[in-house]
Parts: C-alpha cells; structure tokens; sequence
C-alpha cells in the first residue's frame, strides 16, 4: 500500500473540510494538528480551495493534505501542483484514476457498489472510498458488498461522526473514516478553531479507546 495512505491508516481519521475563507486555513490546520489530527482533506468545492492548500502545505510540510471532491485530471494537477499528497474523488473517473496511478499519486475514488469495486480492482486500487456511507446503508452494507473482495480496504465518508465512528473503525476493513464533524463550516466560519481542536481531541480518543481494546 501507498506510504500516505498507511499514514492516514495510523490516524484513522480524515477531516473533510469545506474552506470559503483562505485566512482561515492555517489557524484550522494548526486546531487540526493539536487536535491530534495532522491529516486534512481540502474539498474543491470553493474558490478558497486550491490557497487553502498552498498555504497548508507551506506552513505545514509534514501534515498529510489532500484533495477532496476532485472531478478532473485539471483540477488534480492544481490540487499537487498546490501541495496535495492525495486525491480523494466522490466517484470512480477512470481519466482521473489512470493520470493519478501513471503519476504514482495516491487516489481514493469513490464506489457504492459491486460493479464499481471491480472497476476498482481493475486498476489494482487497495483502498477506495465509500460514498455516501451512511445514505447507502451504513456499515451492514458496507460489510455485504465487500465480502467477496479480499484484501480491498475502504473509507467510508458522509454521515458519520462520533456518534458510529467506532462501528466503523471496528471493521477490520476500514482503513479510516472521513468525516467533517469535527471541522463544520460555522465553526471554521465563526473562528471556532478551539472548539475544533477540542472536537478533534474527543475524536482521537475514540481511536486511542479502540486500539487499546
């Protein structure tokens, strides 16, 4: 498996941020890091995303930032040439998954159901996102479709947060969760950065709890 993504394994957590404001990039990802949490996937879903990044990466050489909801090979470039160590995509764009391997960059495309996953497995992906996890059927269904694919690991992604993080993590399928609880947008919006290190530190400790079971 890809170094970065056994990274993101250790942390089991991926925070999914939405960024509007690029002056509060660096205050969240410092709230990130002392939440214990040094790992961040920027979503392109705003103008603010790619400087977002840049002043991430800058400040922040060692946290492990990625890219989120990449739709195109374009905004793939943008997201690396910005900092990014990882893709993150909503589907499975085979354009966008190809240049990412021939790149030797880390992508986690998004499946939701059998077909998807052997699409997956025909670029001999080891981990894949599962999107939307909770609108989909949750863990049971998580645990149904991935019977039959051996070794494939997954991030579930939409709809989770404290409350069932550890029914996930709990699958030994489950690489690591992205979740966005602990960095709203009004908390980023309103300068909350306390709180969501705090939230973060609560999140890591459901972690910490697990392993030491």
């Amino acid at each position: 498996m890809n170094k970065i993504l056994e990274e993101i394994g250790l942390y089991k957590i991926i925070p999914v941020i939405i960024i509007d404001e690029v002056e509060n990039s660096i205050p969240l990802a410092s709230a990130l890091i002392d939440g214990g949490l040094p790992v961040a996937e920027v979503t392109f879903r705003t103008k603010a995303a790619k400087e977002s990044i840049e002043k991430i990466a800058k400040e922040f050489p060692k946290m492990l930032l990625g890219a989120g909801t990449v739709l195109s090979v374009d905004q793939v470039k943008s997201a690396v040439d910005a900092g990014a160590k990882f893709i993150v995509s909503p589907g499975l764009n085979p354009k966008v998954v190809e240049y990412c391997l021939n790149q030797n960059i880390p992508i986690t495309p998004g499946i939701a159901t059998p077909t998807e996953i052997e699409r997956a497995l025909e670029f001999n992906l080891e981990v894949v996102k599962y999107f939307p996890a909770e609108a989909l059927g949750g863990i049971n269904y998580l645990k149904a479709i991935s019977a039959p694919f051996g070794n494939l690991k997954f991030i579930p992604t939409g709809g989770i947060d404290e409350k069932n993080l550890q029914s996930y993590l709990l699958f030994p399928k489950v690489l690591a969760c992205g979740g966005s609880w602990m960095v709203k947008s009004d908390l980023i919006a309103n300068k909350k950065f306390n709180e969501i290190k705090n939230l973060s530190l609560s999140a890591t400790s459901i972690v910490k709890s697990q392993n030491n079971s």
